[in-house]
């Protein structure tokens, strides 16, 4: 008897259908030819990276949701393996920033300086999938290293809201904060140093759980009661504050460089000016992000139609020195492609030029004469830009047209053995 397949995709991953391929191809057009013009340069790297590379320590939690790949052939010993290190070599990427640091740190003396590049792949994460999550994503990242000034955060920002503009998205934020800031307000507060990152991960949940809830979050893991209470204060005063910006400066004195306040001013101020209307750049003191090699400016796209993130990015001064021992300066900026597009699907978004398609339907049996005079006709509408489809009729031609219908063609064409019709 013969063994029956399981004809659905792996927990996690999916099959896409032409209505939403057709979405993603638009979208990733508008990536590409918008950050062209912002003169990022498209790159590609490997889908797998070596272990060690993935634990690099740079990626946070991430790192536990890597897919490894076993070893192979003569390297591969069953008999000998005492750890999973002996087993697994290599591993399916779970971002592109590690990828694209292992490809400058290679390449360095091939690309220009600054280098601005553009990456769009498949990453995977072991995760639990929900609504927007894969375990099988698309990922759109544009990165410049060379460039220590903040002219990259400004760019970056300005090309990926443009982006977005450019998609039809309207009415989202581009929340920003400086890893800077948020170290200098623990430290304000008395929180020792060695705490940071517990903090900050108690922190990072106060869209969700609010302020009370990480102040009860801080106290359960020992913090003593007056810093928590004045790391809290500090917040809700910001809040109140005309200009948070300021107040945050000001309460950090010297605790923030003045460079680093001077540079966040100016890239807040920049955005604004030359930004459009169909966004809000906004401060937010309580913006994390999860991944540990960020050092400085962080950035993140808020859209009220998901209720979360659909992006984010930052700068990370010190990854590159990981892979050659010495520091490049960096930033990127990543758009979360498979949300886009989840949001793009339940808008009912057509994309636009496919009212244009035109469809063909040949009878069985049409004499060959007037087959090529449907077969020429096609090639004449395509040499003026539109799209045709040319199919044999089915014996149910009104459920075809209906199905042809629902893929976006508009104009019907038949083609009867007696006469064309």
């Amino acid at each position: 008897m013969a063994v029956k397949l399981n004809k659905k995709p792996v927990t996690g991953m999916k099959d896409i259908l032409p209505e939403e391929m057709a979405i993603r191809e638009y979208v990733m057009g508008i990536i590409r030819s918008t950050y062209a013009e912002f003169g990022f340069t498209q790159i590609e790297t490997p889908c797998v990276e070596s272990l060690d590379n993935l634990n690099c320590k740079a990626g946070g939690e991430n790192e536990k949701l890597i897919f490894k790949i076993m070893k192979r052939g003569e390297k591969l010993r069953l008999d000998e393996a005492k750890e999973e290190n002996d087993l697994a070599d290599g591993g399916l990427r779970y971002d592109l920033t590690v990828p694209l640091v292992r490809f400058y740190s290679n390449h360095a003396a091939e690309l220009p300086n600054p280098f601005k590049a553009l990456q769009m792949g498949n990453v995977w994460r072991a995760d639990r999938p929900q609504r927007g999550r894969y375990r099988q994503f698309m990922q759109c990242d544009i990165d410049i290293l060379g460039d220590a000034s903040n002219l990259a955060e400004i760019e970056l920002i300005l090309a990926t809201t443009t982006t977005l503009g450019r998609i039809g998205f309207k009415g989202f934020e581009i929340r920003i904060n400086d890893r800077r800031i948020l170290k200098g307000m623990a430290a304000a507060c008395g929180f020792d140093e060695a705490s940071y990152d517990e903090v900050f991960i108690i922190l990072d949940k106060m869209d969700k759980i609010g302020r009370d809830g990480v102040r009860s979050e801080l106290l359960d893991a020992g913090y003593a009661s007056d810093s928590v209470d004045k790391y809290i204060g500090l917040f809700e005063a910001m809040e109140k504050a005309e200009d948070p910006v300021e107040y945050a400066i000001d309460s950090l004195g010297d605790l923030l460089d003045a460079g680093v306040a001077d540079s966040f001013r100016e890239i807040i101020s920049s955005v604004r000016a030359v930004g459009g209307d169909h966004y809000r750049l906004v401060f937010d003191p309580t913006l994390v992000r999860g991944m540990s090699y960020y050092t400085g400016t962080i950035f993140e796209i808020a859209m009220p139609e998901f209720g979360g993130s659909c992006g984010g990015g930052g700068r990370y001064d010190k990854m590159v020195g990981m892979f050659t021992g010495q520091e490049v300066p960096a930033c990127g900026f990543s758009i979360g492609f498979e949300r886009i597009v989840l949001l793009l699907m339940e808008s009912g978004f057509k994309v636009p030029g496919s009212d244009a398609k035109c469809a063909y339907l040949i009878e069985k049996g049409l004499p060959s004469d007037k087959l090529n005079e449907a077969l020429k006709s096609a090639e004449t509408e395509r040499a003026d830009g539109r799209q045709v489809l040319v199919v044999r009729m089915n014996k149910n031609r009104k459920f075809q047209k209906e199905q042809l219908t629902a893929q976006g063609y508009t104009e019907f064409k038949e083609y009867f053995c007696e006469a064309l019709k």
